[in-house]
């Protein structure tokens, strides 16, 4: 299986043979647990109400037991009243998840697959610019036909580039060793080039 390979000008200069992998059939639910787990490793887990016992007020009755015409109560800091406990709220808490290093992978090159299978990705020859310049990204991006699109762009860095790229708020610049699936679905358009593929044939995520 092959496919285009375009310059920073948007024209065609040859053909690349891909990976294996971009053929591979997909698993919603394996695709599905990766990307889950991904996201609670995201979180924080610093969350935190306080309970009956941790709200500050005095332990004195209110009033009287009976004789008010009001209902009894014991203190205020019964979750019924305002600024009372709460009860079963939040308590901090570590969401994050472990999967092995062979899911990880299967599940992007899934998602490389997928991507690629609907037409998403686009190959190109070198990401190098001269200057780090907003407007030479911004030029590669209208060339590419990718206006207005969210675009990862999954390569091997280049400081020049992702100089230049990071003021613009749909562009993403991820080295290739650290792109994840969660980033390949998210993003509308995946550019790469030929040598970062090579790596991501072989390297273990």
């Amino acid at each position: 299986m092959d496919t285009k390979v375009y310059n920073n000008s948007g024209k065609e200069v040859g053909k690349i043979e891909l990976p294996s992998f971009f053929d591979r059939k997909i698993s919603p639910s394996l695709v599905y647990e990766v990307v889950t787990a991904h996201l609670n490793n995201q979180r924080a887990g610093t969350h935190k109400t306080k309970s009956r016992g941790e709200v500050s007020f005095s332990g004195a009755k209110p009033w009287r037991q009976k004789g008010t015409g009001h209902a009894r109560a014991g203190q205020r800091n019964s979750p019924l009243w305002r600024k009372g406990g709460i009860i079963f709220g939040p308590k901090p808490r570590d969401y994050s998840v472990h999967l092995s290093k062979q899911k990880k992978r299967l599940s992007l090159h899934m998602a490389f697959a997928s991507q690629f299978q609907n037409g998403n990705i686009i190959v190109i020859d070198s990401l190098a610019v001269d200057s780090a310049k907003t407007k030479k990204v911004v030029a590669i991006v209208k060339n590419l036909g990718l206006i207005d699109k969210s675009v990862l762009f999954a390569v091997v860095p280049d400081k020049t580039f992702s100089l230049a790229a990071r003021n613009l708020k749909d562009i993403a610049v991820e080295n290739i060793r650290n792109v994840n699936t969660y980033q390949v679905f998210k993003a509308d358009k995946i550019v790469t080039t030929a040598e970062a593929l090579e790596i991501l044939k072989s390297y273990p995520h």
